[in-house]
């Protein structure tokens, strides 16, 4: 009995590979074929070819059809033999025949590659096995890979090349496209649900002599013709607050934004967030917009407001809210709120084994205490309210009680979605909010606020009472399409430099 072959085939050298490559654009040349075309006009895609054609039966065939895409795999030999053509619609099966382009024709074709680009013009019918099939008439070389693509098998795991090469991964992983079709759906769906309710769109600055807005570290640069140090904003707050002062009155901005921190699965330094302002409302009135969009969003990309995350499912309605010291009163039995004096709150903190910094507040401790006890655990929809006011400096205090603010996080899967407030429209208040974060930036916080005098001489005009929110869309993207990481749902993620 002849025994199996288990050896493992052979290698082959990804330079061998290309030089072979580099080969057949030559032969192309001699042949008086440009290598990387020129403009082609199609006429159908293969959604559109599906679509009207998947339907035939034995014989018959359809119209003539005029598609372009890149060539995919390759099988079949001699006289005939198939391939697959993506375009951005979807894949279509192609079928090249000796006897239907001829031998000039065929003779080219056999110089093709999986990864060259063609356009194709043939006549839809359905094989023996009944797969719709394009029986390829004539085609033209629109441009020649000169690299191979990944292992047809294996595809592309590595995922720090997926991030650093999106264009290969786009190409052989048909999923990945998905996520930021989607994502493009949902960037959608947020601005018309905000265009429906009358807010208008605008544009703030990248660039700014202070950054503000925000508790985050900036990234600074030098501008040569003013010989200024400017920042990359951290937000868009303070100069969409401007203009609800100048008679904006629903407003939003959808842009990048830029931090110098780290970067996890949650954390890019730049992302995309949308800010929204509404004058003659407070942070109620924006809860109710945030879970509009979120659930909004939800309908339109998916269908639904319950869809599964990671193996759990969301379920978007009926969204509770619950302030920020009954969640961790729930999660701890501790009440930081009754605690008369910092040094009773510490103490309270030290008993359920909550670390905090010495500059810390009795705000600051009752936030630490709600990230490190609270947070990872909300799991389904859910309103955070009430925030310390040591921590919320732009945020209006709370009528009642003047430690905390009327401030919300929106958190789905223990992340942090949205961030609103009723904002801070008093003028006295908020330059001794700002004092107070210079102390602490004195104190060693880098990411502090820093003094704004022009945006409190904007309140010194007057802005109307005003509710206001960020929704990070990158986030809300992971969500919507299950994705695990922040950089599944970047196109160009920043990574780490390689030497």
């Amino acid at each position: 009995m002849a025994q199996k072959n288990n050896a493992t085939p052979a290698i082959v050298d990804e330079n061998e590979l290309i030089r072979v490559r580099h080969e057949k654009l030559k032969a192309f040349e001699e042949k008086g074929v440009a290598p990387f075309g020129k403009r082609y006009e199609t006429t159908y895609d293969a959604q559109k070819i599906r679509a009207e054609y998947s339907s035939l039966e034995g014989e018959n065939e359809g119209n003539e059809v005029k598609i372009a895409g890149r060539l995919m795999a390759i099988r079949g030999h001699g006289k005939a033999s198939f391939g697959v053509l993506n375009d951005r619609t979807g894949s279509i099966q192609v079928y090249f025949k000796l006897d239907v382009l001829g031998e000039e024709k065929y003779s080219q074709f056999k110089l093709l590659d999986i990864g060259d680009i063609i356009g194709v013009v043939g006549r839809p019918f359905k094989t023996k096995r009944g797969e719709l099939t394009v029986r390829v008439e004539d085609f033209d070389l629109l441009s020649k890979s000169l690299r191979p693509l990944p292992e047809k098998f294996h595809g592309l795991k590595d995922v720090e090349i997926r991030y650093r090469q999106r264009y290969l991964d786009l190409i052989v992983n048909p999923e990945v496209r998905d996520v930021f079709v989607k994502r493009t759906e949902i960037i959608k769906a947020v601005r018309q649900y905000l265009d429906e309710r009358g807010f208008i769109e605008v544009e703030t600055p990248v660039l700014s002599t202070i950054a503000g807005g925000a508790a985050a570290r900036p990234f600074a640069t030098h501008h040569n013709a003013l010989d200024a140090e400017l920042y990359l904003r951290i937000a868009t707050e303070l100069n969409l607050k401007r203009l609800i002062v100048g008679g904006f009155e629903r407003v939003y901005e959808l842009g990048r934004v830029f931090r110098n921190e780290g970067m996890d699965t949650r954390h890019n330094p730049e992302f995309t967030t949308v800010e929204i302002y509404q004058a003659y409302g407070d942070y109620r009135d924006l809860m109710d917009v945030t879970e509009g969009i979120v659930r909004d969003a939800a309908l339109r990309v998916l269908g639904s407001t319950k869809f599964m995350y990671q193996g759990t499912e969301i379920d978007l309605d009926n969204t509770p809210r619950l302030s920020m010291n009954e969640a961790v009163k729930k999660a701890t039995g501790a009440d930081f709120l009754s605690c008369a004096t910092v040094e009773e709150a510490r103490s309270m903190a030290d008993s359920i084994g909550v670390a905090y910094e010495q500059r810390h507040g009795l705000g600051g401790i009752l936030n630490a205490a709600f990230e490190q006890k609270v947070e990872d655990s909300l799991i389904q929809p859910i309103f955070i309210t009430h925030h310390p006011t040591e921590i919320s400096p732009l945020a209006k205090r709370n009528p009642d009680d003047p430690r905390i603010t009327d401030r919300f996080e929106y958190f789905v899967f223990g992340r942090e979605l949205a961030n609103g407030f009723t904002e801070l429209n008093d003028p006295i208040d908020q330059r001794e909010r700002f004092e107070d974060q210079l102390k602490q930036r004195e104190a060693g916080d880098d990411e502090a606020h820093v003094m704004d005098e022009d945006f409190i001489r904007a309140l010194e005009y007057g802005m109307p009472p005003t509710g206001g929110l960020g929704i990070g869309i990158d986030r809300l993207v992971m969500l919507l399409t299950d994705a695990p990481s922040i950089r599944d749902v970047l196109l160009f993620p920043t990574m780490k430099i390689i030497d």
